[in-house]
C-alpha cells in the first residue's frame, strides 16, 4: 500500500541492532577518534561505533539506557578511520564505504557526483538524501537536477561518522530518502592537529591543514583545504578548489552545542560524455572533447549551529542552518542537435539562499513496566532561488530560454515509538507529515503561479532477537521525493511557448518493503542479508538533450543485498559486499519495461591492514555490472571493475608516507554510460548512440602528513 498525501497508511521503521563493541568504541565519542589513526587502524564494523561528537549521527537511536539502538539490516553507522581508510579519486568516493553505493562522475571534477544504489540512477541526489553536520545537501529545484547535491566541499579527514539508511524507514528522512539517505558528522577536536600534502598523477595537488585547540570552556577546530587537477583529459580540468572549516564547541553530543563556519569555491574545465562514434571514426580521443569550453563554477557558504541537552526524562536536542550557494554549468550533451550552426550548449545559472533546522525531544519512559522511549521533532527548510537556462556558444549568451524566481518552503513533523517488549523484540512505530509550498515567478508569465502539496508516510519496524547472536529484521515505509516546482506551475514550453505540457506532481510518493538478517556468531565476523522491494509512483530519469532530470513511468524494484565485515585481528580487516536488483516499469508500454540506468549487479571487496605505527594500505575491488540504457534492454552498458591500492608506513614521530596507486590495473572501462540522440559536425540527421565518460588511467598520489 503506497504512502499517501495526507492520509495515514501503515509503513514501517525499524531502528539498529545492538551495537557491538569495536575498537572504535574503545575510543569513547567518535568525536575523539584520533585522526593518527585515519589511516592506518582497522575500522570497526559497517553497524558499529559510537556517533559522532558533532551532532546528530545516531541520534535516532535515543539516548542508550534500557533501550538497545535498532534499526535495518541495511543500515549502520561507518567511522571515520573506516572511511578515510579508503584510497579514492575524489571526496565524495569516501561514501562508497556504504555497502552498495557507487560514487561516480561524468563530467568535470567540480561537479556534484553521479550515484548508484538499489537497482537506481539517483543521478546528482534524486532518491538518496545526503546531510554533511545537519545540514541538507540536496538541492531542489535546481538548475541542473532535481536532488542536485555537490559533495565537493567535504574533507574526509574532519569526518566523525556516517550513519546510513537504505529505504524509506527512517522518520527523520523526508524528501529524496526513497533508495536511502546518509547523514555525515564532523569531529569537535582534533586529538592531533594535521598537516599534508599530495602529488600525483595528471596535476593533482592538495594541501590540508587542520588543528584544535582549547577555547575558553570549549575547543576551536579550523581546516583549510586548496586543490587543483587538470586529469588525462585533452582539454585539462583546470580544477581549482578553496574550502574551509571553523568550529567552536563545547560539551558533548547529549549536553553541549557547536557553531560551525564552512566556505568553498571550485571553478572547471569538463569534459562530458562523448559519443563511440566520434572515437571509432577518429574525430576525438579516447579522453577527447566535443565542445572545449564546457565547464562550471561554483560556492557555498553556510553558518550552522546545534545544541543538545539531556536530563532525568530524555534529551532534547535543536539545529540550525543557513547557506549561500550558487552555481554556473556550461554543458554541451548533444553538439549540433539543434542548433547546426551554433551548437547546443547551454549555461544552467542557480543562485539562492537557503535555511531551516530542526528541533526533536526524546522521552524516556515505560509501557506497561516495559522500557519505552518516544522521540518527536519538527523540521523546516526555506528555499530563496534564482535560476535560468540560457542559449551559449563558447559560454558567451545568444538567448535566454528561462529565467525564474522560486521560493520555495516545507515543515515537517516526525513522531516514533520504541518499545522493547522482552528480550527478544523491540518494536517501533513512527509517521512522518510533510507539507510543501511554492510561489515560482517566471519570465513566461504562463508558467507563473503557486503550488501546495502535502503527505503523510507513517514507518513501523521490528527486530527479532538475538538468538545464537542473530537478529531478524523487518521494515515496510513510505518515502517521496519532490519535483522541480517549475515542472509543476508550468503550462508551456517555455523554449516553444506556443506548445502547452503537462504538469509534473510536487510530491511523488514511494513505498518500501525489508527483511533482513545480521549474524555475529563468528568472533570478529558481522554479515547482513537483506531482502528488498520499492514502488515509486514515478521515476526521475536523465533527458541528455537538457540535462536534468524529468518524471517519468512508475517503476519497481525488488532485490537482495549481502554486506559482510571481518575483523579479522586488531590490525587485519576484510569486506565484501553485493547488491542485485531487478528495476521495472509497472505500467505496461509498447517500448519496453526495463529502467534505463538502472543496476542489475554491484560488488565491491576490500582488505585493510595497519594498526598504530608501522606499514599500513588498503586493497579496493569495485564492480559496476552492465545496465540496460533503453526500455527495451536492447541497448546495454558495459561492466566495470576497478581496483584501487594504498600502501603507507606511519614513523613514531608523527609522519607517515602513503602512496594511492589508482586504477591499478589500468581498466580501459567507462564511469558512465548513456544513450540518446546527437549530431556532430557535418552529420545530416540526429544519430542515437551510448555516450560514455571514461574512467581515468592509472594515476599515482603520493601523500606525506604530519601529525602534531
Amino acid at each position: 500500500m503506497p504512502a499517501s498525501r495526507l492520509s495515514f497508511v501503515p509503513p514501517l521503521v525499524v531502528c539498529i541492532a545492538a551495537v557491538a563493541s569495536s575498537p572504535v568504541g574503545a575510543q569513547g565519542p567518535a568525536g575523539e577518534i584520533r585522526l593518527d589513526e585515519i589511516e592506518v587502524s582497522a575500522p570497526p564494523p559497517a553497524s558499529s561505533g559510537p556517533a559522532a561528537s558533532a551532532g546528530y549521527v545516531g541520534g535516532v537511536t535515543g539516548i542508550g539506557g534500557a533501550l538497545a539502538t535498532v534499526d535495518a539490516a541495511s543500515a549502520g553507522i561507518i567511522s571515520g578511520a573506516q572511511l578515510n581508510s579508503r584510497p579514492v579519486t575524489r571526496p565524495g568516493e569516501v561514501l562508497e564505504s556504504v555497502p552498495g553505493l557507487i560514487v561516480t562522475q561524468h563530467s568535470g571534477e567540480g561537479k556534484a557526483n553521479q550515484f548508484f544504489l538499489r537497482g537506481f540512477n539517483l543521478d546528482h541526489g534524486t532518491d538518496i538524501a545526503l546531510h554533511v553536520d545537519g545540514m541538507p545537501v540536496n538541492m531542489r529545484t535546481h538548475a541542473h537536477g532535481q536532488g542536485y547535491a555537490d559533495l565537493n566541499f567535504l574533507i574526509p579527514e574532519l569526518v566523525g561518522a556516517v550513519e546510513f539508511h537504505k529505504g524509506p524507514y527512517f522518520v527523520r528522512d523526508g524528501d529524496f530518502a526513497s533508495a536511502g539517505s546518509v547523514r555525515i558528522d564532523y569531529l569537535d577536536k582534533l586529538d592531533r592537529n594535521v598537516a599534508l600534502t599530495t602529488l600525483g598523477s595528471f596535476g593533482y595537488k592538495r594541501g590540508l591543514s587542520a588543528a584544535s585547540v582549547p577555547l575558553g570552556a570549549g575547543n576551536l577546530l579550523v581546516a583549510g583545504e586548496a586543490q587543483t587537477y587538470d586529469g588525462p583529459w585533452v582539454v585539462p580540468d583546470a580544477l581549482r578548489k578553496l574550502n574551509g572549516v571553523a568550529r567552536y564547541s563545547q560539551g558533548t553530543a547529549t549536553d553541549g552545542f557547536s557553531v560551525t563556519g564552512m566556505a568553498y569555491w571550485a571553478k572547471w574545465n569538463a569534459t562530458n560524455q562523448i559519443p563511440e562514434r566520434a572515437v571509432a571514426e577518429g574525430i576525438i580521443g579516447r579522453y577527447g572533447t566535443l565542445d572545449p569550453t564546457d565547464g562550471g563554477e561554483t560556492g557555498r557558504f553556510s553558518l550552522s549551529g546545534r545544541w543538545s541537552q539531556s536530563d532525568a526524562g530524555g534529551i532534547t536536542r535543536a539545529s540550525a542552518y543557513v547557506i549561500r550557494y550558487q552555481m554556473n554549468l556550461w554543458n554541451n550533451f548533444t553538439y549540433f542537435l539543434n542548433d547546426p550552426v551554433n551548437g547546443d550548449q547551454f549555461r544552467q545559472r542557480d543562485a539562492r539562499v537557503l535555511g531551516g533546522g530542526e528541533i526533536s525531544r526524546v522521552f524516556q519512559g515505560d509501557l506497561l513496566g516495559l522500557p519505552m522511549e518516544n522521540e518527536i521533532g519538527l523540521q523546516t527548510r526555506t528555499d530563496d532561488i534564482r535560476v535560468g537556462l540560457f542559449n551559449t556558444t563558447a559560454r558567451q549568451y545568444r538567448s535566454t530560454v528561462l529565467d525564474d524566481r522560486v521560493l520555495e518552503a516545507s515543515a515537517a513533523f516526525y513522531y516514533e515509538n520504541r518499545v522493547r517488549w522482552t528480550d527478544w523484540l523491540r518494536t517501533s512505530v513512527g509517521f512522518r507529515a510533510d507539507g510543501y509550498s511554492a510561489d515560482v515567478r517566471s519570465d513566461t508569465p504562463a508558467n507563473s503561479g503557486r503550488a501546495r502539496d502535502g503527505i503523510v508516510t507513517p514507518k513501523l519496524g521490528a527486530v527479532l532477537g538475538p538468538w545464537l547472536d542473530t537478529e531478524i529484521y523487518v521494515n515496510y515505509g513510505g518515502g517521496f521525493h519532490s519535483n522541480d516546482v517549475r515542472g509543476v506551475t508550468a503550462t508551456v514550453d517555455p523554449a516553444s511557448p506556443l506548445f502547452n505540457i503537462s504538469r509534473s506532481p510536487f510530491l511523488v510518493p514511494s513505498t518500501g518493503y525489508e527483511v533482513g538478517i545480521r549474524n555475529r556468531s563468528i568472533a570478529g565476523l558481522e554479515t547482513s542479508l537483506a531482502l528488498f522491494r520499492l514502488d515509486f509512483a514515478s521515476e526521475n530519469l536523465f533527458q541528455g538533450d537538457t540535462g536534468t532530470t524529468e518524471p517519468s513511468r512508475p517503476t519497481r524494484r525488488f532485490g537482495i543485498e549481502w554486506s559482510n565485515h571481518y575483523a579479522v585481528t586488531p590490525w587485519l580487516r576484510l569486506e565484501g559486499d553485493l547488491t542485485i536488483t531487478n528495476a521495472r516499469f509497472s505500467d505496461r508500454d509498447p517500448v519496453g519495461q526495463r529502467v534505463p540506468e538502472a543496476p542489475t549487479t554491484i560488488a565491491s571487496a576490500g582488505v585493510t591492514f595497519g594498526e598504530g605505527r608501522g606499514w599500513f594500505g588498503s586493497l579496493r575491488f569495485r564492480y559496476f555490472g552492465s545496465r540496460p540504457l533503453i526500455e527495451d534492454n536492447s541497448v546495454r552498458s558495459k561492466p566495470t571493475a576497478l581496483l584501487n591500492g594504498r600502501l603507507g608506513y606511519a614513523f613514531d614521530n608523527g609522519v607517515s608516507l602513503a602512496l594511492d596507486v589508482l586504477n591499478l590495473t589500468n581498466a580501459k572501462a567507462d564511469q558512465i554510460t548513456y544513450f540518446y540522440e546527437s549530431r556532430l559536425p557535418g552529420e545530416a540527421a540526429a544519430v542515437a548512440d551510448r555516450h560514455f565518460h571514461p574512467v581515468e588511467p592509472t594515476a599515482l598520489r603520493l601523500t606525506l602528513a604530519g601529525r602534531f
